[in-house]
Order: C-alpha cells, then sequence, then structure tokens
C-alpha cells in the first residue's frame, strides 16, 4: 500500500493550466501509470499534444470546456464525463467557462509532464 499526500505532489504550472503528478514512477513504486489532477482557469488551454507511446484517460470533475481534437474539431466536456485517447492521438482542452475546469488524467504507460509544462505554450503549434 502507498499513501501519496496531494500536497506533497510535484506541482506543474503554464499559463493558467496547473497539475499535480499524484502518482508517477518517481514518487511511487508503481510502473505502469501516471495519475495527474489537472485545474484550468476560465480561459486557460492545455494545447493540442500527442503522447507518442501511451493512452490517456480524462475524468472531468468539475466545470465544463471543449476537447480541443484532430482536424480543428472539438467537443463539449464536462463535469460527469470521461474521455479515452489513444496512443498518437490528438488532444487538447480549452476551459470556456468562467469557473475553474478540473480533471483526473491517467496515462499509461507512465509519463513525467515536466518538459511540457516547461514549454511556451503561447508559441505552441498542432502537431
Amino acid at each position: 500500500m502507498e499513501l501519496i499526500r496531494a500536497n506533497e505532489a510535484p506541482r506543474l504550472e503554464n499559463s493558467g493550466v496547473a497539475s499535480r503528478q499524484l502518482l508517477f514512477p518517481e514518487n511511487s513504486r508503481s510502473q505502469r501509470i501516471t495519475i495527474t489532477r489537472v485545474v484550468l482557469q476560465p480561459g486557460a488551454k492545455n494545447p493540442p499534444h500527442r503522447h507518442k507511446t501511451s493512452e490517456q484517460v480524462w475524468v472531468a470533475l468539475r466545470g465544463a470546456g471543449q476537447l480541443l481534437l484532430d482536424e480543428g474539431k472539438t467537443l463539449a466536456f464536462a463535469a460527469g464525463d470521461t474521455v479515452r485517447f489513444e496512443d498518437g492521438e490528438l488532444h487538447g482542452f480549452e476551459n470556456t467557462g468562467d469557473t475553474e475546469f478540473e480533471y483526473i488524467s491517467v496515462t499509461a504507460p507512465p509519463a513525467n509532464f515536466r518538459a511540457a509544462y516547461a514549454a511556451d505554450w503561447s508559441k505552441t503549434k498542432t502537431p
């Protein structure tokens, strides 16, 4: 059994998006998944991106906004919804609401998102 306290998990921030890597290989014995809690401020965007070798599941906890998908497509995503992205599938999120949006992300195999949060998202182009 492992207990990981959220306030002790690494915190990453960029352009109104803050996350805590609650469980990943650097703070857990688990080598199979990364679990991240992500909070977006109103108007904030997690730019479209891909994970070459990992699938990802998002569970929306509160708020509403839109998924940013391939070919410029968008899809409403709100509290209570769950979405799964396959390896290599383009995905992102924009908080179009007037309150914070929060979701849990499960990534397998695991990924460390430090490099992604260190990038200049204002210059991010859709792959």
